[in-house]
């Protein structure tokens, strides 16, 4: 299994960051649309670094799908064939209030965005009429000024990000691949998430061949006890954000935790962070993450993915994981962690 790395979202660090990564076994690295722009650092390190690069996730409902797909096509090019679009909806709050952009129901416009980027990206790459027509985005116009013309490594592929078994389902009938959210059990992904990528495929009348699925996972990672200790306390404030936002309140259902949500949400709004983090149990960091050494942690996400993944994107949230380990990391994982 390989292992992706997330890259820092200052583009003048990127460069610096990812050779680090790069140095200690990953094989992709990935921008989070956080603080900074998640196309940019991306570009700072395209064609300078030997992996794979994507976005994970570049937020699209506030974007046209004409700027997806021309940042697409150039990091497509200054990657050398390297580059995989990873699209993500967002929740109403953010796409309304931060963005300032038009909120409708995510799975139905996250279909249209996908496949008026494809549609963008292949009317290119084979010189044919642009002709979308949708819902939420038509695309009927391309005078030749505006085509950049094929590209010579081909069309990147185009993922989506999901959690929910509407927009899993979605993913897996026109996306190229799927991004599983972070924030998930095992059972939540043998439960919820797989079935819904079969029913996908099967509808779309596609083959688990011609899709990849890219799962995410939280590490609280460590050699000494000290470590993992310090590592858990990260983790536990991440996941007591995740668990308040009512979206993911399916994850904590499947494990019996649902009634938390509300109360997490509630103290969100409060600022009270070390109160939400105290809602978060031992229980909770072990089934919701990743926790051990660096060879612990390997067999655990082979366990987890490795009969429907090749490769995992893993976070180190809040702490910092030393490059030895993710060394080990890597080489486990590459190894089957045996």
């Amino acid at each position: 299994m390989l292992l992706d790395l997330q890259l820092t979202g200052r583009p003048d660090e990127a460069l610096a960051s990812a050779r680090e990564l790069t140095e200690a076994g990953a094989a992709g690295l990935f921008t989070f649309e956080g603080p900074h722009d998640v196309f940019l650092p991306l570009a700072a390190v395209a064609g300078r670094v030997d992996t794979d690069l994507m976005t994970n996730v570049a937020i699209a409902m506030p974007r046209s799908p004409v700027h997806l797909a021309h940042a697409a096509w150039d990091l497509q090019l200054m990657s050398h064939g390297r580059f995989r679009l990873g699209l993500g909806s967002q929740i109403k709050p953010h796409i309304e209030k931060r963005y300032g952009a038009t909120w409708s129901p995510p799975a139905a416009r996250m279909r249209e965005i996908v496949g008026a980027v494809k549609a963008i990206l292949t009317a290119w790459q084979e010189g044919t009429p642009l002709e979308f027509r949708g819902e939420h985005t038509t695309h009927t116009l391309m005078p030749p000024t505006f085509v950049p013309g094929p590209n010579p490594y081909g069309v990147p592929p185009v993922l989506l990000g999901a959690l929910g078994p509407l927009m899993t389902r979605t993913a897996a009938e026109v996306a190229d691949g799927l991004l599983v959210m972070p924030f998930h059990s095992h059972r939540h992904i043998q439960e919820r998430t797989m079935p819904a990528v079969a029913e996908g495929l099967a509808l779309a009348g596609r083959s688990a061949e011609d899709f990849a699925v890219l799962p995410q996972a939280i590490l609280a990672m460590g050699r000494a006890e000290e470590e993992i200790l310090t590592a858990r306390a990260a983790v536990r404030g991440l996941l007591a954000f995740y668990g308040s936002t009512p979206a993911y309140r399916s994850v904590l259902d499947i494990e019996g935790w649902g009634e938390l949500q509300p109360q997490l949400n509630a103290l969100s709004k409060l600022g009270d962070v070390a109160a939400m983090m105290a809602l978060v149990t031992d229980d909770m960091v072990d089934t919701l993450a990743v926790v051990g050494t660096p060879e612990e942690c390997a067999a655990e996400l082979l366990r987890r993915f490795g009969a429907f993944a090749d490769r995992v994107c893993c976070y180190f949230p809040g702490y910092h994981a030393p490059p030895d380990q993710v060394a080990a990391l890597a080489v486990a994982l590459a190894n089957g962690a045996g």
